[in-house]
């Protein structure tokens, strides 16, 4: 893929669409564009915020609920990403700083480098010719509590349920198509990615697996077609497990329990694989192609230490296992916030949308890097985690025995997951995965010898 850093996303961000048809997406839309037309004139946050009709505090927050960035935090990306363009189309250095507002070079040389982590002359020596891309992407449909309740009237549900936004990421931002009404959740999208999302819990309901199904309109559909299509499901009782408890003394039981429960979804999953139709996954193709070669070049742009011995052995090991493993139908994104709890016991799984084919592995080991994600904040977790990977596995292997070649494969489907994670994210969320990278090549040979 010749794609640069800035422009791919991982596929989680591609389920994002642009909707700019509420008042305040045209506000941040006219924003954005103004910002675009003039990075190369000093542009006051003050100065947007009355363009926008707001307050400064409500405008920033806003602002950032939009572009997952700080106002000042975008103009800066928006400059050096455009400085960078100019420079890769032959402009000096210096004159592409000047021009988009750098006091002198090693002003914008500085800034750089604690943006991309190396030089700009580094990174096109990696990456190649620089397009800059409106950082658009993020932006969908803001709906009113007004306008969800008219939404809500559709199910014969009370009408003095409680309306809830759903946080994302570090709990600064909302999540855009999903509510908690009550006991359900709202959902919004595409028509066809509502419908494909509710197949595979309906299909694990009629297998008597606990699971969301749609609640049905008042004409009896699944699927409300408006001018966005909206679905309603019933929650699954339960909750996910709280940092302490899946890192507390109890974490190699709780790691048992993840692991048991994924292999227990895997047998229902692979019962119905026919009837699903999946899309099939390459894994070793797509790291190969794609994330190893990307990883490779983030490992010279951050000085990450990683060896060069490390991506070809990983190439030439996994590439020999590859086809001996077995594939199979998978959730995909087994995070510990998609596996609830009902007491010590795993009560249901959810969010499937991004279920393919794939090695069955992928799923205990996503569960494991999932659950080392949260490293930031948790007292010695790099201490702790082996202990909840090998509980996840060897939970796995009790229920739904995994085969010599899959034991051998479990470092290598680790590795694989972190450099597509390297490969996918930026900002904070890279940084964390590039640590997690490094941490998880340091304990190779724990990881290793699990099955041994």
């Amino acid at each position: 893929m010749s794609a640069t850093p800035h422009a791919r996303k991982c596929l989680l961000a591609r389920m994002c669409y642009n909707n700019f048809t509420t008042w305040k997406g045209r506000a941040m839309q006219d924003t954005l564009e103004f910002i675009e037309k003039n990075l190369r004139a000093e542009i006051a946050p003050e100065e947007l915020a009355a363009r926008a009709g707001y307050s400064s505090w409500h405008f920033y927050r806003l602002f950032a609920g939009f572009t997952g960035l700080s106002v000042g935090g975008y103009i800066l990306k928006r400059r050096l990403d455009r400085a960078l363009e100019e420079i890769s189309r032959g402009s000096r250095g210096v004159d592409a700083a000047l021009a988009y507002g750098f006091d002198t070079y090693a002003g914008f040389y500085k800034a750089f480098v604690r943006a991309y982590g190396c030089s700009p002359k580094k990174y096109l020596a990696l990456y190649g010719p620089h397009q800059s891309n409106q950082l658009e992407e993020t932006m969908m449909k803001q709906y009113t509590k007004k306008e969800l309740r008219s939404i809500l009237a559709n199910w014969d549900i009370p009408r003095d349920l409680p309306i809830e936004d759903v946080m994302i990421m570090d709990g600064t931002k909302t999540a855009p198509d999903i509510w908690i009404v009550g006991d359900y959740i709202l959902r919004t999208g595409p028509r066809d990615q509502l419908i494909n999302r509710l197949r595979i819990p309906k299909a694990l309901a009629k297998q008597g697996i606990q699971s969301v199904v749609p609640e049905l309109t008042k004409t009896g559909a699944e699927i409300l077609d408006s001018r966005q299509a909206f679905s309603l499901t019933k929650k699954i009782p339960g909750a996910s497990l709280s940092k302490a408890e899946r890192f507390g003394e109890q974490r190699g039981a709780y790691g048992e329990q993840y692991g048991k429960s994924i292999a227990r979804l895997h047998k229902a999953l692979a019962a119905m694989e026919g009837d699903i139709l999946p899309d099939e996954t390459n894994l070793f193709r797509q790291v190969s192609e794609w994330a190893l070669p990307d990883a490779r070049k983030k490992n010279v742009q951050w000085k990450m230490g990683l060896s060069e011995s490390f991506f070809e052995n990983w190439l030439s090991e996994f590439g020999a296992l590859y086809d001996e493993l077995p594939k199979q139908l998978i959730h995909r994104d087994p995070n510990p916030g998609n596996i609830l709890f009902d007491g010590d016991k795993v009560s249901g799984f959810v969010d499937f949308d991004l279920s393919e084919r794939n090695v069955r592995l992928w799923d205990p080991c996503y569960c494991a890097t999932g659950l080392l994600s949260e490293w930031r904040g948790v007292e010695d977790i790099q201490a702790k985690w082996p202990a909840v990977l090998e509980g996840i596995l060897r939970g796995y292997d009790s229920v739904n025995p995994l085969t010599p070649e899959e034991k051998r494969a479990v470092y290598h489907v680790i590795c694989a997951i972190q450099m597509i994670c390297v490969a996918c994210f930026e900002g904070e969320l890279a940084k964390t995965n590039r640590d997690m990278l490094q941490y998880i090549v340091g304990k190779e040979n724990f990881i290793r010898n699990i099955f041994a």
